[in-house]
């Protein structure tokens, strides 16, 4: 039972989180316990310094105070690749990166020194990842110390060798070698732009600035949209060197049109649902499981929110001025992306049972506080009932102290069910427009629930002909039930129920069906059907008796209402029921093979304990021994023999060199019989085997050469 409520409640879980999909929540603290965990280092450093600043800028964006020190390693590192002279400019980006968030002890000279190997990296970059990181290690340079050497003095030169990759789509490419277009290398491309503008000795030609607008717009003209209102970019194609998804596409994109548009001047007509959209983009992801792509989504949202450019025109011309005749001559407009403000609801989930007020939040991105601003909830409607309106027009109050906006009160005519809220965010200052963007309505899927009444439930056992009562129980499916019935195969088992909303409407659930459950474990399940507010179901047990494969015997029963509304959800045993059912035919369907366990299937066998036969009893020792000394008295004889007899050792050779060889052939012998001894004493046929193989080579080699030397003199005697 217990495992089958688990599951119906996971079911309604999961139908609760699919309708609520599109919600989009600011970053939160669950982001940064993340980032604590994704950007852990291993002995006081991480794996690399590119993986070192996106943890320290992680770190930086997010807030977090109690983060791990790796300033030590970090500068030790750092400082090793801005004094190599074979650090490409790639690994000089990267360490002076690092060196803008840790700001290490760095030698003036050093940087003097890199400065001049940048400029000529600039001079003869030929890509544009060149130009990239060499023009960005110089802007590093640049806001790091006070050098005023730090510039670019052909700005617009290098500025047209960049633009001149660019393609009519608003993409790029990375060389002129390569044909192919990314949209990732146009947002590297609009970064490398931003720096060059910053770098100049003179101010950059407009038409160029101009163009590269254009380029933008392109290039958002080929942004893709999901249906929540999400817009992202991705590559179109697979063969270029920064090949990535759309999550780092979309970041790179983002990062390089804030840098752009922070030094740009003039209008940028960008529409402020679609920077939206990129903020839902990367708030829709949640939390990812890779520290790059939760570092792209970190990274892009602050530039979202950090792009605060000022306007270039000074503001000592009131807002009305500049509202009614448009800005002073000769002064311009500074480029801005509009910082996106994100509507959240804390719980799409609101108790009527318990009163509950349905709160809203406004926040940026990255959850900070939003400027004044009123929410009004446009127009509220069930999802049943789309055409008919429950509110309209309200505007909501605001709590300043949970610095949220709630709903003061629901009109009587709400009830448990699903709705949709469609809202509205109106900024309340003037210049406040120009800096944020609210999108135009937000539609948010709330669901009411509440305390579904449950009464005149009652079950009994029919007779078959007549439809007469034979036995009836009343019951109460909010508390416990004991009911036992009995039955046969010529009656009917109906179980009914009424269930009811909190307004007094008829309340029709996601589910409701009733289980039978045999004394062998063989379940059936019925779906319970309805007509207003009664619910009932009537089993004819004659034609069921196939169904329940003709298994007499007890039956429990299990009634299960549940919906992602309803509160008090239920799954009651009510009792079990006492079939009485005719013999199985011949040809009479058979109940299916119950599930086996999978723990008694494939857990832990029960432990065999293994018997040994007792050793058989030996003998005394004196026996064995004195055995021993029987088997070994003939050989003892033998060797006496010998010396009565007279042994001839006129043929042993009296050379040293073949008296050598016949000692060690004699010694080899005598080293195979004792091998022999051995075997017989502790070692195993393996072991014995693989010595007898060296000696058996050894007895070849110095058998043969002593042989050899006996038939050499055996013919020179018989010559002689």
């Amino acid at each position: 039972m217990a495992r089958s409520l688990a599951g119906f409640l996971v079911l309604v879980l999961a139908i609760s989180i699919c309708e609520a999909a599109s919600i989009f929540q600011p970053i939160s603290d669950s982001h940064r316990s993340a980032a604590l965990v994704l950007f852990k280092p291993v002995d006081g450093s991480f794996a690399s310094l590119e993986e070192t600043y996106e943890a320290l800028r992680t770190f930086e964006i997010l807030g977090i105070i109690k983060k791990p020190d790796v300033s030590t390693a970090a500068c030790g590192t750092m400082s090793k690749v801005l004094s190599s002279s074979s650090s490409t400019p790639k690994d000089l980006f990267v360490a002076l990166r690092v060196n803008s968030i840790l700001k290490c002890k760095i030698n003036a000279e050093v940087f003097e020194g890199i400065i001049s190997r940048l400029q000529a990296a600039v001079s003869g970059a030929s890509s544009l990842l060149d130009f990239y990181y060499s023009i960005g290690s110089l802007g590093l340079i640049k806001d790091r110390t006070s050098n005023t050497d730090v510039h670019l003095s052909d700005a617009e030169g290098i500025f047209r060798s960049i633009k001149a990759l660019s393609q009519s789509d608003g993409r790029w490419r990375y060389s002129s070698n390569n044909p192919e277009s990314s949209t990732f290398a146009a947002g590297i491309a609009l970064e490398a732009l931003a720096r060059i503008v910053s770098l100049a000795s003179s101010e950059v030609d407009q038409s160029m600035i101009g163009t590269v607008k254009n380029d933008i717009l392109k290039l958002f003209d080929s942004i893709e949209k999901y249906d929540d209102g999400a817009f992202y970019f991705d590559e179109k194609v697979v063969n270029v060197p920064e090949h990535s998804g759309p999550l780092s596409t979309s970041s790179s994109v983002v990062r390089g049109l804030t840098a752009f548009t922070t030094v740009a001047s003039g209008s940028l007509n960008l529409p402020g649902d679609k920077i939206l959209g990129l903020a839902k983009f990367f708030l829709g992801i949640g939390i990812p499981g890779d520290a790059k792509d939760f570092f792209n989504q970190i990274d892009s949202l602050a530039c979202l929110e950090s792009n605060r450019s000022v306007v270039c025109w000074a503001w000592i011309v009131v807002g009305f001025v500049l509202f009614a005749f448009g800005p002073p001559l000769g002064l311009s407009a500074c480029v801005r992306v509009s910082i996106p403000l994100i509507l959240s609801v804390p719980s799409t989930v609101v108790s009527l049972a318990k009163k509950e007020n349905l709160m809203v939040k406004v926040n940026t991105v990255l959850g900070s506080k939003a400027p004044p601003l009123t929410v009004k909830l446009v127009r509220a409607y069930s999802t049943s009932s789309k055409d008919t309106s429950i509110i309209e027009n309200k505007e909501l109050s605001f709590d300043t102290e949970r610095v949220v906006y709630f709903l003061d009160a629901l009109p009587d005519s709400v009830d448990v069910g699903s709705y949709i809220f469609v809202f509205k965010v109106v900024l309340h200052d003037f210049e406040h427009k120009d800096v944020y963007i609210t999108g135009t309505l937000t539609h948010v899927q709330i669901f009411m629930t509440g305390l579904i009444k449950i009464g005149n439930a009652e079950i009994a056992v029919l007779d078959n002909d007549l439809g007469s009562i034979e036995t009836q129980r009343k019951l109460d499916l909010a508390g416990e039930n004991a009911v036992s019935l009995p039955a046969n195969h010529l009656q009917k088992l109906r179980l009914s129920f009424q269930l009811t909303t909190p307004r007094g409407s008829a309340f029709k659930p996601h589910q409701a069906f009733l289980k039978l459950r045999h004394e062998t474990k063989v379940e059936h399940i019925f779906l319970v059907g309805n007509s207003g507010k009664k619910f009932e179901i009537t089993l004819d047990f004659l034609g069921l008796v196939e169904k329940l494969f003709y298994l007499s015997g007890k039956y429990d029963i299990q009634l299960t209402v549940g919906d992602v509304v309803m509160e008090n959800s239920l799954l009651s045993d009510i009792g079990y029921v006492e079939l009485d059912l005719p013999e199985a035919p011949e040809k009479a369907p058979r109940p299916p093979p119950q599930a086996v366990d999978p723990y008694s299937r494939y857990g832990p066998k029960a432990e065999i304990s293994h018997i040994f036969r007792a050793p058989e009893k030996r003998p005394p020792k004196e026996l064995s021994l004195t055995f021993l000394g029987l088997i070994l008295f003939p050989f003892i004889g033998f060797l006496i023999g010998l010396l009565r007899l007279g042994v001839n050792l006129k043929n042993f050779p009296t050379s040293s060199v073949p008296a050598t060889f016949a000692i060690l052939f004699h010694v080899g012998i005598a080293a195979v019989l004792l091998l022999y001894v051995l075997f017989w004493l502790k070692l195993d046929l393996f072991t014995t085997l693989k010595t007898l193989s060296f000696l058996g080579v050894f007895l070849m080699f110095v058998g043969h050469r002593i042989l050899s030397h006996l038939a050499s003199a055996s013919s020179k005697l018989k010559s002689a």
